[in-house]
């Protein structure tokens, strides 16, 4: 049996919330939980609380409790107060290992480590830059593309281990960074027992769909992630335009947040009705499997070629066919079985790979159920607690010795 480690995670966000990297902290920590580790989180003040997990959170800045993290300075703020509580942590609980996830995590992580002699984890998920030059943040010739990109390198050589959400980030790091020693592919996984087909009987699934205003006889494609340009929600709503406008009996369940109102008015001025497009708004984790249920198709219009996309597992597990954009994170997650768009960002590719399915509805199913072994083989949780115990086992025993 394994010795039972303290693993301390350092969350630079105000975790739990119902997207993206928090969904892999999340599965991470009880993965690591159910093989007997001790897991604590140290997250933002703000945030939901998840059953069952140790969360601790940094105090909220004094001149405004309620002020919600985003991309701005106070973000510089919410980290110094972040690493404060993580110190503390470290100092009091006295972890085995420090788990930093994000670039924030991964630098406060790395420090504690080296002042009490802690090895350190960086869970990669992205380049820093690369995110910040899709997002429009930064232009690649700028000054401060020049300042981020070395800290970023910085932050990179200061773990003593990296572990990255894809295999394509664990080649970034190498070809971009230099960095190869002790760096980890772990994917992003999926919970197959809550990710399921079955959710819903083939009456609730009816009921429901009604019930948001999709119209019968119709062919349902869902999105489920954030609302954002970088995610493709504007080339989904020109796609879905143009197949209407061709005639194609088809509806699109758009869920997520934030947005909904700038991206219901586009819809509306790309002349989509709302049973076109229904847009529910946030859709709480433990309740995505029963939305997702009520679609045919999913798609992950994602423009990024960098940054992971864990929504493509959720489709997966749950037997939807996939549409994505012909990246190498979707093809590291769908294979073969992708039915993918190219180039990046066009959506008459799009909406030609979206027709392709909803012309064969029977060989969508079979793809589906293909896709649902291809994730049950090679991308469950469980695997991942266990690789992630090989690596802290060697992290602890080379500090040992």
């Amino acid at each position: 049996m394994t010795h039972p480690r303290r693993i301390l995670m350092i969350a630079p966000t105000s975790f739990f919330l119902d997207y993206g990297c928090h969904v892999r902290i999340l599965e991470e920590a009880r993965a690591l939980q159910a093989s007997g580790q001790y897991v604590r989180i140290v997250t933002y003040y703000l945030g939901r609380n998840w059953p069952g997990l140790d969360i601790v959170r940094s105090r909220p800045t004094p001149w405004r409790a309620d002020y919600e993290v985003g991309s701005s300075r106070h973000k510089i703020a919410f980290d110094v107060l972040l690493f404060l509580r993580a110190l503390r942590e470290a100092m009091t609980w006295r972890p085995d290992v420090i788990h930093g996830h994000l670039h924030e995590g991964a630098l406060i992580g790395a420090v504690i480590g080296r002042l009490f002699g802690i090895p350190s984890v960086f869970d990669f998920q992205g380049s820093l830059t690369g995110e910040m030059l899709d997002h429009g943040f930064i232009e690649k010739d700028s000054r401060a593309y020049t300042w981020w990109r070395r800290l970023e390198e910085y932050v990179i050589e200061m773990p003593d281990a990296i572990v990255t959400s894809t295999t394509h980030s664990a080649a970034l790091l190498e070809q971009g960074f230099g960095r190869t020693e002790a760096v980890h592919p772990l994917p992003d996984s999926v919970n197959l027992d809550f990710f399921c087909p079955d959710r819903l009987s083939s009456e609730t699934r009816a009921e429901r769909r009604l019930a948001l205003g999709l119209p019968p006889r119709r062919q349902v494609i869902v999105y489920l992630g954030l609302l954002a340009g970088y995610q493709g929600v504007p080339q989904l709503l020109r796609a879905l335009a143009h197949l209407r406008a061709q005639g194609a009996p088809v509806s699109c369940l758009v869920m997520g947040f934030p947005g909904v109102e700038v991206y219901s008015q586009q819809a509306h001025d790309l002349g989509l009705t709302p049973q076109d497009v229904v847009f529910t708004g946030k859709i709480p984790y433990d309740r995505a499997p029963e939305y997702l249920a009520l679609g045919d198709i999913a798609v992950a219009p994602k423009l990024s070629a960098t940054e992971g996309s864990g929504k493509v597992l959720n489709y997966m597990a749950m037997g939807l066919p996939v549409v994505a954009y012909d990246t190498p994170v979707n093809r590291e997650y769908l294979g073969s079985l992708g039915i993918y768009a190219t180039p990046l960002g066009d959506v008459i590719a799009l909406a030609e790979a979206l027709a392709s399915l909803i012309a064969d509805p029977l060989e969508a199913h079979t793809v589906g159920e293909r896709l649902r072994e291809r994730a049950d083989r090679h991308f469950s949780w469980e695997r991942t607690g266990r690789q992630l115990l090989r690596i802290y086992k060697d992290l602890t025993e080379k500090d040992k010795g």
